[in-house]
């Protein structure tokens, strides 16, 4: 990966300025060194990124499109280097970024280290270094771990979200060469494992034969701060309004409602008329609290003055399936999700109306998240499996 930061700040120079010298004046250092580093950043890549004139150097296409993600990656990295330190945007270098999220997010230097596949000393060094040169402890020391500060949260997920656009870089790049390359993290909420997933992904490999695709499941929160420093691409599943914060935004795709349902032996499974008291005497499993679906669900009681009876708290489609199958609990689903069950006759849908219970169901991104060619491929296709169901 291209982690040589005072490599690639040269790089950005001579693109600006078409001149060795001018860059070697700007990053202070000799012509020879500027000289070197473009052709270790080309030696890695393997591709030409100037054409050498009488003139000047003037970017190639495979410059440019590496230029444009690594002016992103420094919009992400410098601000919050600076705030945190007026000369950090000079002297970091990529190791020291590494360790600081390796780290935070370990809580501990000794697991941060295991992690780097470092010896603890190493680590430990870095971040003093770091905090030498900002001039201030970059985390706390509590009894549950160290912890990292505000600002360096802040330059955390900043050095996560540069990291991320330099590996774009190379994927655009590969792109470029009609190259197969990169791949595509799906935050899955659970509708869309059961019913939208699939069909993008079958359609994406008749495209992209190859390219790996990583589906990463988890609470809603856990996955909302993934997307933010750049560990997912993408969330699909139920939108939440407002939008839980400024730097995402969100698509919808279509509408969904809920279903109540039960194993087929179940004693409402024939009924026709069935009021809400009998439904709160039965045992439920439902999504968690702080779900849309789940706020739905308790509103359903809520409004007519019951209280369900025993609940069971998962998002989990095969546990409720084999749950109904052997007891009378009922289940309480998005209708979609549920759609496969119904149709395949191992649950039954009881003739409730929840039209009122429509909720929309979209895609979440980071607000200025450029995808790559296969990222625009993908969501495309999950697109046209929205329009193949309707």
């Amino acid at each position: 990966m291209l982690y040589n930061l005072r490599h690639l700040r040269v790089f950005l120079e001579v693109v600006d300025h078409h001149s060795v010298t001018r860059a070697a004046e700007i990053c202070n250092l000799s012509q020879p060194a500027v000289t070197q580093g473009l052709s270790k950043i080309e030696g890695s890549l393997g591709v030409s990124l100037f054409t050498r004139t009488p003139q000047g150097l003037f970017v190639t296409p495979s410059g440019n499109v590496l230029a444009r993600r690594v002016r992103r990656a420094f919009n992400y990295l410098d601000p919050a280097l600076k705030e945190l330190g007026p000369r950090l945007h000079i002297v970091a270098t990529a190791s020291q970024l590494q360790a600081l999220i390796a780290v935070r997010e370990s809580q501990n230097f000794t697991l941060a280290a295991r992690r780097m596949g470092l010896a603890q000393p190493t680590v430990h060094r870095a971040i003093g270094q770091l905090e030498q040169e900002a001039a201030r402890p970059l985390f706390e020391r509590t009894a549950y771990g160290i912890v990292a500060t505000r600002l360096t949260q802040a330059l955390a997920q900043a050095a996560q979200l540069a990291f991320g656009e330099l590996s774009q870089a190379e994927v655009d790049l590969a792109d470029s060469l009609q190259e197969e390359a990169g791949r595509v993290v799906v935050g899955a909420m659970p509708l869309s494992r059961s019913f939208l997933l699939p069909r993008a992904i079958a359609a994406f490999r008749q495209v992209r034969p190859t390219t790996p695709v990583h589906i990463v499941e988890g609470p809603y929160a856990d996955l909302l701060a993934r997307l933010r420093c750049g560990e997912i691409d993408f969330l699909i599943g139920a939108l939440r309004f407002p939008a839980p914060i400024g730097d995402v935004e969100q698509t919808e795709l279509f509408s969904d409602t809920l279903a109540v349902v039960a194993g087929n032996h179940h004693p409402l499974a024939a009924q026709d008329n069935i009021s809400i008291e009998l439904l709160a005497s039965y045992p439920w499993i439902v999504g968690q609290k702080g779900t849309p679906l789940r706020g739905h669900f308790d509103a359903l009681f809520e409004t007519a003055g019951h209280v369900a009876a025993s609940i069971i708290e998962s998002s989990s489609l095969i546990l409720m399936r084999e749950l109904l199958s052997i007891t009378d609990h009922l289940g309480c689903i998005s209708y979609l999700q549920a759609q496969a069950e119904l149709s395949r006759g191992l649950l039954k849908a009881l003739p409730l109306d929840l039209s009122h219970t429509a909720r929309p169901i979209g895609l979440t991104r980071r607000l200025d998240w450029m995808p790559t060619k296969a990222q625009t491929q993908f969501l495309a296709l999950v697109s046209d499996a929205c329009t193949a169901a309707d």
